[in-house]
């Protein structure tokens, strides 16, 4: 059916690339749009006079309903939507003058944006949008939006399948584009990397959050969950790389905690590629920049920009390559083997070279540099056999084998590359959907139908206490094995992973984020 708009030629032309609240003179137009199986008519206002209709241009072509209710959420209730896709246009109706007049001021200072690309707002030359045939995700977005608390500055942000180091820079960054941030706490519980981040603003705030949330910071992966806490200010008492209170820069340092994301992981976000001078695109209402997923479209690759951050560059940015240095070994223990399987559960490693003068120090090689990433984030300082291990970006680009005729027979150094015990040779792996730290809860796969609890028990008792042990109820062929440690953990996986358990099945143990 077609639609029936009466409106002035500005916002059917108009190409300023900001907030106006200027009109062209009215005429009516005449305009053949997509078959949304609705008539409006939108009642004309005096030129240049505000109104609770706001209009919207420049969106992408399959904007929803739903994202451009998010955009006027913030500063009051929707009560009315229309999007024309065909026209890349669309309008929302606030409930009052002084709603709209606030939308239209704030995106003047802080431009909206849907799914990586610059939408303009300014006021319609219309007073009311109304339409004659109800459309039903029309009507959903308006019913969900009723629900929405517009009143808290505090968000709660859970990341899940944290594949590249996520920093407190980096959710500055991201959440700056919607406001000012005051104060991020950040923390680990469930093995799940979690912040509390407190806007200067109920508006900012609710933009973040429905901007953002269940987008992805990189591609794949970094997935935020956010909601609103029932905390109303957050109480910060150091500022480091664990907490930080950009309102009181005074605050003393104090004892960093984070596990696993000291000073390589600041290093590590542009050594990948991920510098901070803006985003890859696939979150909605965020352009595209090195969080690839600003704008529900599945996130940019590491190393894309995004507009309106401008290029802010972390300092001492490095290169990472596919290789990394480990040192503080243990000399009497340490073996090709076991490194391979160990780094194995972040990335395919081709390469494992123990120095011959220094055997506490070791270099690996991986397929690619993410995955020598990861495993500096989630290994570094591991305890291993007694001694907390250190994990860095080598200087190296590749690992060299001996030369011919100076074969060890493996014993310092072994190649890889053609190892079926791959976990990510497959383009696309789930096992990145997978990839967790080091803990005391492993899971199990592939278990023949024949071995029993106590085989598993026993057999992993032989390296480390077996605490809990328990079978997914819908597939036996998996299970969970809790261990007295995540240091034993770690050595049950370097023995168990590829262990015979039957005459054809080898098992495949990782570390798991679940608890028995």
């Amino acid at each position: 059916m077609l639609l029936s708009l009466k409106r002035g030629s500005d916002e059917l032309l108009g190409h300023a690339p900001m907030v106006t609240n200027g009109a062209s003179p009215h005429i009516a137009v005449m305009e053949a749009c997509n078959n949304d199986a609705k008539k409006v008519k939108l009642d004309q206002t005096q030129l240049g006079v505000p109104s609770k209709v706001i209009h919207i241009r420049n969106m992408p072509l399959d904007t929803t309903e739903a994202e451009i209710v998010a955009l006027g959420l913030p500063f009051g209730k929707v009560t009315n939507v229309l999007v024309m896709k065909k026209k890349n246009q669309a309008f929302i109706e606030l409930q009052d003058e002084a709603q709209a007049a606030t939308m239209v001021s704030y995106h003047t200072e802080c431009p909206a944006q849907i799914r990586g690309r610059s939408v303009y707002i300014q006021y319609s030359t219309h007073r009311e949008l109304k339409t004659e045939v109800v459309n039903p995700s029309a009507q959903a977005a308006l019913q969900a939006a009723e629900s929405v608390q517009t009143d808290k500055t505090v968000l709660r942000i859970i990341i899940e399948n944290m594949a590249y180091p996520v920093t407190i820079d980096v959710l500055k960054q991201i959440f700056s584009k919607f406001g000012v941030v005051l104060k991020i706490i950040t923390f680990t519980k469930n093995n799940t990397f979690q912040a509390l981040l407190q806007m200067a603003d109920p508006v900012a705030a609710q933009a973040a959050k429905l901007s953002l949330d269940t987008q992805n910071i990189y591609t794949g992966c970094c997935t935020l969950r956010i909601d609103f806490s029932k905390l109303t200010n957050l109480n910060v008492k150091y500022n480091n790389d664990k907490s930080r209170d950009y309102t009181n820069p005074t605050l003393p340092g104090g004892e960093s905690m984070r596990m696993g994301m000291d000073h390589h992981a600041f290093s590590l976000a542009t050594s990948m590629g991920m510098g901070l001078g803006g985003m890859p695109g696939g979150m909605p209402g965020m352009p595209q920049g090195p969080f690839g997923g600003f704008g529900g479209f599945g996130g940019l690759p590491p190393g894309a920009m995004m507009p309106g951050m401008q290029g802010i560059p972390f300092p001492g940015q490095v290169t990472t390559g596919p290789v990394v240095l480990v040192s503080n070994l243990s000399e009497e223990t340490i073996t090709p083997d076991a490194l391979f399987t160990l780094f194995g559960v972040y990335g395919d490693v081709h390469r494992v070279k123990i120095l011959y003068n220094k055997k506490d120090n070791a270099l690996i090689q991986f397929a690619e540099p993410r995955q020598a990433a990861l495993a500096i984030q989630h290994l570094d300082r591991l305890l291993l056999w007694g001694k907390n291990i250190r994990v860095a970006p080598s200087k190296h680009p590749v690992v060299q084998m001996p030369k011919e005729g100076q074969t060890d027979g493996g014993k310092l150094t072994k190649d890889f590359t053609t190892s079926p015990l791959h976990r990510f040779k497959k383009k696309g792996s789930k096992n990145y959907s997978n990839i967790y730290p080091p803990s005391a809860t492993l899971h199990l796969s592939n278990i023949p139908p024949t071995i029993s609890e106590e085989e598993i028990k026993e057999a992993f008792n032989n390296h480390g206490t077996v605490k809990n042990f328990k079978f997914f109820p819908k597939d036996r062929k998996m299970a969970l094995i809790e261990m007295e440690s995540p240091e034993d953990a770690v050595v049950a996986l370097i023995a168990m992973h590829n262990y015979q358990l039957g005459d054809s099945s080898h098992l495949r143990v990782s570390f798991s984020k679940s608890t028995i």
